[in-house]
């Protein structure tokens, strides 16, 4: 069989994800310690666990609606009313999809036709650029910097603009910098959309895990945003439940029915265990307050303020994080780039970071670290690689 001619050309052109080649490496490492995969070191809550135990000894193991179970669709849109000040139809503008992942997959192939241009600011999480190929688009990187704190401005998105421009991606807080933007800052981006037909696909995975006094401002609350926004997050970050496969997209329904119509042929529905257990996790949380959140987000915040710091004391400049659980220092200063630094480091140290580059070539010169990881683990990684960067002087 001659492979190479069957294969979709632009499919095969992909490069495999820079995050799954160093996590490949270190699973055959048992002393590493992986800084890589941006994954919460939580258990997922016991009452989550026991209502998806309790509803397979319940025998509630069918299909469930493509749009996903009415129950779920509800309290998302009570969790989204409640905690950012937007609203949605549960009946026929909230969609539960199989993670963000799918979030962003059928958004995309909801709305680009070949040739059309889809923005993203830079560096930005790996799937996106891949999805608008996969999608038959071109993949366009808005350049965001260390000056600008990785903030999109509205100049550089202006710039971008083009006649084939369909979407803007728009990730904050951001991985993989932990920058967030600020109302005002985003007011300015809604400002630069205005007069233009560009659709908006707000990746807002990371809303929960903000610092520092901040709170995320939900793109879609912004004036004339809403008929323009597809809203997209899960339960995977703020809830511990990345396992569990369960994320939602809210939006205009002209839109939403054609993300479903996606869905419901390619996936069908996200597994009806993971609903139930999404179903408690809102539930549990308006019982609380969201309480397991909090616990949580106050943990990352002391082992952000440890990143950050320990980064400084080796002398390598370190952005805030101020969203996510992420830092994103600069290693220019050691003389190699992001790929040199993390292999190097990896075989010297046993720590593994993921290349800066692996988010776009705006990321060169830095490296990603995730910091949901236990503190005792965090202090011995930051000892090592200081150890590592000493080794370079």
């Amino acid at each position: 069989m001659d492979y190479q001619r069957l294969l979709n050309p632009a499919v095969a052109a992909v490069p495999p994800s820079g995050i799954r080649k160093f996590f490949d490496i270190v699973s055959d490492m048992p002393q590493a310690i992986s800084l890589g995969v941006g994954e919460p070191d939580f258990v997922t809550p016991w009452s989550i666990r026991e209502a998806a135990i309790q509803s397979i000894e319940d025998g509630l193991t069918q299909y469930t609606s493509n749009w996903g179970r009415v129950q779920l669709r509800k309290l998302i849109a009570q969790y989204l009313r409640t905690r950012f000040d937007v609203a949605y139809d549960p009946a026929d503008e909230v969609l539960v999809t199989v993670g963000v992942s799918e979030g962003i997959d059928v958004a995309l192939r909801a709305l680009i036709s070949p040739g059309d241009e889809v923005l993203a600011p830079e560096p930005c999480f790996v799937a996106y650029a891949p999805g608008v190929v996969f999608a038959g688009g071109t993949p366009v990187a808005v350049p965001t910097d260390f000056a600008q704190g990785f903030r999109l401005t509205a100049q550089a998105l202006r710039a971008a603009i083009t006649p084939r421009t369909k979407a803007l991606i728009l990730s904050y807080p951001n991985n993989p910098t932990g920058a967030i933007m600020g109302r005002q800052e985003l007011e300015s981006i809604a400002q630069a959309l205005r007069d233009t037909n560009v659709m908006v696909i707000a990746d807002e995975v990371y809303a929960e895990l903000t610092y520092g006094g901040h709170s995320h401002t939900c793109f879609a609350t912004l004036p004339g945003m809403w008929e323009r926004t597809i809203t997209l997050s899960g339960f995977s970050k703020a809830f511990a439940m990345t396992g569990w496969r369960v994320g939602y997209a809210c939006g205009p329904n002209q839109v939403l029915a054609t993300m479903c119509k996606i869905h419901q042929y390619t996936l069908m529905c996200a597994s009806i265990q993971g609903q139930i257990a999404a179903e408690k996790a809102l539930a549990h949380g308006f019982e609380t307050d969201f309480a397991d959140v909090r616990a949580m987000v106050s943990s990352y915040d002391r082992r952000r303020r440890l990143m950050v710091d320990g980064f400084a004391r080796m002398g390598l400049e370190c952005f805030e994080p101020l969203g996510a659980f992420y830092v994103f220092p600069s290693i220019r200063s050691t003389g190699l780039s992001s790929q040199e630094f993390c292999e190097k480091l990896l075989y010297a140290e046993e720590v593994a970071c993921i290349p800066g580059d692996a988010f776009g070539a705006m990321g060169e010169g830095h490296i990603r670290c995730c910091y949901a990881t236990a503190l005792d683990k965090l202090q011995e990684a930051l000892a090592r690689i200081g150890r590592f960067v000493g080794s370079l002087k």
